[in-house]
């Protein structure tokens, strides 16, 4: 039987005492390396979209993971970017895993960047999706949204409406796109665990100890370590973490390539997944 999206079942690895919940499946015939996916402010393993994650899987092994206290991963959620950058090398190395492909999606983005620079033999090849760098631009020109940000990825259990606002462009036909992602997001009849409040707070936590600028002279240096190839996906307009980040990130990493999608937002890849597919599995396999 072929193994997808929804009938992967959900693992668990174990070290120092943390149980690691991950699903993996996918062509183990490729050359490539496995490919691990870290995930969104407060998400886990079913908030990806199957449609990205089967078509990824098509071309190599797919690896879903969820890092500590998040979902249905043990432990107490790490409030810092770099730790669940080491987490997630534990888990790597866990799998006796000697390279992966990463991509990373809004925090799990700060956390493929932070992976990459901190254990740069693990990773052959870097995707880093509606995402900033450390000191980029935290904020949106327009001053009314912030607030509404915070109001729509707080709430208790996020509605499809807020995903709406958060991930997708404005016009009907991205509606219409965010509409068919959510359907497709609710496919799996056994879903993850939610995640807890305090991952929540956890993760406000990490991600405002992310945006100081290291050095205020050459805030983006740190980008120029990365000699990874590397994928960079944006919406033209992202509310949540500003669209000018992934220049940033384009211009300072050596070998970036940068996407940006039209009216689309954070999460462009969910709002045209066949397109990201064509552009993502051409940079994988080159």
């Amino acid at each position: 039987m072929t193994i997808t999206h929804v009938t992967a079942p959900t693992q668990f690895v174990e070290i120092d005492g943390v149980k690691f919940a991950y699903r993996r499946w996918g062509n183990k015939q490729s050359s490539n390396p496995p490919l691990l996916l870290l995930q969104h402010f407060r998400g886990g393993m079913d908030h990806w979209d199957p449609l990205m994650t089967d078509g990824l899987a098509a071309n190599q092994e797919v690896i879903l993971f969820n890092n500590r206290g998040v979902a249905s991963s043990t432990g107490t959620p790490c409030t810092r970017i770099e730790d669940m950058a080491d987490d997630a090398a534990a888990f790597i190395r866990a799998l006796s895993l000697d390279k992966v492909d990463v991509l990373g999606f809004s925090l799990g983005g700060f956390q493929a960047q932070d992976l990459t620079l901190r254990h740069p033999d693990i990773v052959r090849k870097l995707m880093l999706l509606g995402t900033g760098p450390r000191g980029g631009k935290p904020d949106h020109e327009n001053k009314d949204i912030p607030a509404l940000v915070y109001k729509h990825a707080t709430q208790a259990i996020p509605a499809k409406d807020d995903y709406l606002f958060l991930f997708f462009g404005r016009s009907q036909s991205a509606i219409e796109a965010g509409n068919d992602f959510w359907e497709r997001r609710h496919q799996r009849v056994e879903q993850d665990t939610p995640s807890s409040p305090a991952v929540m707070q956890a993760q406000i936590e990490a991600n405002l100890h992310f945006l100081p600028k290291l050095n205020d002279t050459h805030p983006f240096a740190h980008l120029e370590k990365i000699k990874q190839p590397t994928f960079i996906l944006n919406g033209q307009d992202d509310v949540m973490i500003p669209t000018i980040n992934s220049y940033h990130m384009a211009k300072h990493i050596p070998n970036a390539q940068l996407f940006i999608y039209p009216d689309a937002g954070h999460g462009a890849h969910f709002q045209y997944p066949q397109r990201f597919l064509s552009h993502a599995l051409a940079f994988l396999n080159e």
